[in-house]
């Protein structure tokens, strides 16, 4: 049964768009059906939300806030290693986590768990070796969608 579904930001929980003015000012679009399946759905089946991802934004603080979610590990170049500290802080076996991401870079943590997926539009080399592909892309339902597949896997 899963307990932690781990969430990559860039691709996953956005489109991959990256909108930077020239003062520096970064926005990233989120989709807010994912920010209910995170708040909402994941209490009620008992599955903690968590964030590993590369880059550094307060952008995500913000969003990881607002939506509750406890453990965020920003700038993080080596998400296995993240991943591994996180399984072992909450106490939970490889089979209790589940992954979402879309790129290279998510390959090492997507090996090590029970249960991993992506969106749509990931690269091949992630697709192969997902649980689970989303039928939408990144940025635009993926994660809300694997979070009502997760918890009907749960049920089964």
């Amino acid at each position: 049964m899963i307990k932690l579904l781990v969430m990559d930001v860039d691709g996953t929980l956005t489109d991959g768009t990256v909108f930077i003015s020239k003062q520096g000012e970064m926005c990233k679009p989120f989709y807010v059906r994912d920010g209910l399946g995170i708040k909402h759905i994941l209490p009620k089946a008992g599955i903690e939300p968590a964030i590993i991802t590369g880059r550094n934004s307060e952008i995500v603080s913000y969003r990881a806030k607002e939506l509750g979610i406890k453990y965020i590990y920003q700038g993080i170049s080596d998400k296995k290693l993240a991943l591994i500290k996180l399984k072992e802080q909450l106490g939970l076996s490889w089979s209790e986590i589940a992954f979402i991401g879309d790129d290279l870079n998510d390959l090492p943590a997507i090996n090590l768990v029970g249960c991993s997926a992506c969106p749509a539009d990931a690269i091949p080399e992630v697709k192969n070796i997902c649980d689970y592909i989303c039928t939408v892309l990144g940025g635009r339902g993926a994660v809300r969608e694997f979070i009502e597949w997760l918890i009907r896997q749960n049920k089964d």
